[in-house]
C-alpha cells in the first residue's frame, strides 16, 4: 500500500518535518511518497532529518509516479467525500492520496484541486479535521489492520499544557493510545517551545 502526500507548499516547517518523519517511521520509507514539490527542488532542499529517513519525493504530480498510475486504483482522502473509508477499500485501491488539506488550520480545500483535476474516488475519515500523520495512521489501521473507523479511539481537540498557567487547545482529532493523543516524536516539545505562537504559525 502506497501513501502519497501532495506537498503543495514551499519549504518544510518544523511541524511538517516532525509529521513526515513520524509517518516514515510508521509506514516505511518505501511506502510514502511526497509529490508535486516545486520544480526547482533539489536534494539540498530536503531537510536532513527526512533525507536520513529515506524520504521519497518528486516534483511530478501524483498521477505521474511509477511511470504513470491507474487513476481507478487511487483513493483520495477527501473531507468532502460522501463515503467513509472502510477495510474493504483495500481491495479496490493501491494508492491513498492526501492533498495537504489534513493538518492545515484553518482548513484550506487543497484536496479539492485534486478532486476536480483528476476525478479520483473519494473517501472520508469522519467529519473532524486531522493532522496529516493522524490521517495516514487512521487510514493504515482501516486498510492494513482491517479496523473499522467506529472502533478506533479518538480524542478531539486535546488541551496541551506547557506550563502551570498556560495551555494550547489543538484544533484536531487524534488517535488515542494509553489515554494520550498520538503525536509525532518531538511535537509536544515543539508546541511547548513555541507556546506563545498560534497553531497557524507553527503549521
Amino acid at each position: 500500500m502506497k501513501y502519497i502526500i501532495e506537498h503543495m507548499e514551499e519549504g518544510f516547517s518544523e511541524w511538517v518535518i516532525l509529521e513526515y518523519s513520524q509517518i516514515i517511521r510508521e509506514v516505511g520509507s518505501s511506502n510514502l511518497i511526497l509529490t508535486s514539490l516545486p520544480s526547482s527542488t533539489t536534494d539540498k532542499d530536503i531537510p536532513p532529518a527526512l533525507a536520513k529517513l529515506g524520504l521519497q519525493w518528486t516534483t511530478q504530480e501524483c498521477v505521474d509516479i511509477d511511470g504513470g498510475i491507474d487513476k481507478s486504483r487511487v483513493c483520495l482522502l477527501d473531507p468532502a467525500a460522501e463515503t467513509d473509508l472502510v477495510p474493504e477499500d483495500g481491495q479496490s485501491y493501491d494508492y491513498f492520496v492526501f492533498g495537504g488539506i489534513l493538518g492545515s488550520h484553518p482548513r484550506i480545500d487543497r484536496t479539492g484541486i485534486l478532486r476536480r483535476k483528476y476525478g479520483f474516488a473519494g473517501r472520508r475519515l469522519g467529519e473532524l479535521q486531522m493532522t496529516t500523520d493522524t490521517a495516514i495512521r487512521t487510514t493504515q489501521r482501516i486498510i492494513e489492520t482491517k479496523q473499522h473507523f467506529k472502533d478506533i479511539e479518538f480524542l478531539d481537540y486535546p488541551e496541551i499544557r506547557y506550563s502551570k498557567y498556560e495551555s494550547t487547545e489543538m484544533p484536531f482529532r487524534y488517535i488515542v493510545k494509553n489515554g494520550e493523543p498520538v503525536m509525532p516524536e518531538g511535537m509536544l516539545e515543539l508546541i511547548k517551545k513555541d507556546g506563545e505562537q498560534s497553531i497557524d504559525d507553527l503549521i
